[in-house]
């Protein structure tokens, strides 16, 4: 194995997390009674320039062909979108005259707010099935993967782009050079990118484990990022942290040419090596992390079944997945898990097999307690799921601890 930024063969292990299917991969009834294929899910980082990585056992095709997320089920993802849309538009004085590239735009979350403000935008989405519901809500979009041929493709017929999105798309993407090569073929030479990704400190410092998983080939810090995006000419002009994903950073790049960091762009990496970070040692501690998090849920899980409680989940993320699979929790411990997506609903989770219904069986079925599995959005699923304190149930959150929370009760009139 050799590192997909700059080929050293140093690569030093970080956590194991053994071998699970592929995150998306949800079964059918019908697939219940057939072998799944499992990879292994094995985190290293370099020496050489610190990039944090899995080998790239699956390729995006088999992943993102049919794709089982659809962003616009997430009501802070929605808003999260419509936010940074108004901001670029401020920031970069966007206007019908600019053009606006999306990478991975998925269903459309974020490009419909370009196109309420009247602003050309292009969608490039590799999923059919996504790229089919953006297209469906209006939002021009192109399925295919992006590389250097078709960046070219897109440059030649709508001209340079003011403004690339590229939000949770650059761990996404084995090859990582040729990828940003094509972002720099897309933007204008005095044009911008803004990439956003799971930060690789929150990753480590709070043991955020499930992030981990095979669609994920690496993990940034500011450092790495710097390193990777500077191979195809671009350097980083600004960088901001953000709450999503538990933690991730916008980052904001441009043409090497017109690049004028900002003091955030020194104040971020000088952080970055307080924590340990630009260099090896400081990656040990997520291994210990992990293993903590897996002995206190399995721990908990044990006990209400002991006490003949009833335990059910919410949500099925991809993050959530490598926590079950990590963990070894089945349905004897989780007896089902809902999720808003419509896609997902009488399939079965990867590897470890719960069914998956409509969230309205939680207040069919009154539980105990309620798992969330994307814990990253506790604001808003602690809103949602208040209710479930008429009847004494509560939550749990997993990560970075395994909590037990009593949600607030609902007002009279309030539902």
């Amino acid at each position: 194995m050799h590192c997909r930024l700059c080929d050293s063969s140093r690569l030093t292990s970080v956590v194991d997390l053994g071998a699970t299917p592929p995150c998306e991969s949800f079964l059918s009834a019908e697939q219940l009674n057939l072998p799944e294929s499992t990879y292994p899910l094995h985190l290293r980082v370099c020496a050489d320039c610190l990039l944090l990585q899995i080998p790239a056992l699956i390729t995006p095709e088999e992943t993102f062909t049919e794709y089982a997320y659809f962003s616009s089920y997430s009501d802070s993802w929605v808003r999260h979108a419509r936010e940074f849309v108004q901001a670029a538009i401020a920031r970069l004085g966007l206007d019908e005259h600019s053009f606006l590239v999306e990478v991975a735009s998925n269903d459309g979350y974020l490009l419909r707010h370009v196109v309420a403000a009247g602003i050309p935008c292009l969608g490039i989405e590799p999923s059919e099935n996504v790229g089919a519901a953006a297209r469906a809500a209006g939002v021009p979009t192109t399925t295919g993967f992006l590389d250097e041929d078709s960046a070219r493709q897109v440059r030649a017929e709508h001209g340079p782009a003011q403004l690339v999105v590229a939000n949770n798309v650059y761990a996404h993407i084995p090859d990582l050079r040729g990828f940003t090569r094509a972002l720099r073929t897309l933007v204008a030479d005095d044009g911008w990118i803004s990439i956003e990704v799971h930060h690789a400190l929150n990753l480590v410092r709070h043991g955020q484990f499930d992030t981990i998983y095979h669609e994920h080939f690496q993990y940034y810090t500011l450092a790495s990022a710097q390193r990777a995006l500077a191979t195809a000419g671009l350097a980083v002009a600004d960088v901001e942290t953000l709450p999503t994903h538990g933690g991730s950073l916008r980052i904001w790049a441009r043409p090497e040419a017109v690049a004028e960091p900002t003091p955030r762009v020194a104040e971020l990496l000088a952080l970055e090596a307080d924590a340990g970070l630009h260099a090896v040692p400081g990656y040990r501690s997520l291994r210990d992390r992990a293993e903590t998090v897996r002995h206190e849920l399995l721990r908990f899980l044990l006990e209400q079944k002991a006490a003949g409680k009833r335990v059910v989940g919410y949500g099925a993320p991809g993050k959530g997945n490598t926590l079950l699979n990590y963990c070894g929790i089945r349905p004897d411990l989780l007896e089902y898990t809902v999720d808003r997506n419509p896609y997902k609903h009488g399939r079965y989770t990867p590897g470890t097999r719960i069914p998956i219904h409509p969230p309205e069986r939680i207040d069919a079925d009154r539980p105990d307690f309620v798992v969330v599995l994307p814990w990253n959005l506790e604001a808003e699923l602690t809103e949602q799921l208040r209710h479930i304190g008429e009847w004494g149930g509560r939550l749990v959150f997993p990560l970075p601890t395994v909590r037990v929370v009593e949600p607030s009760p609902v007002e009279v009139g309030a539902r």
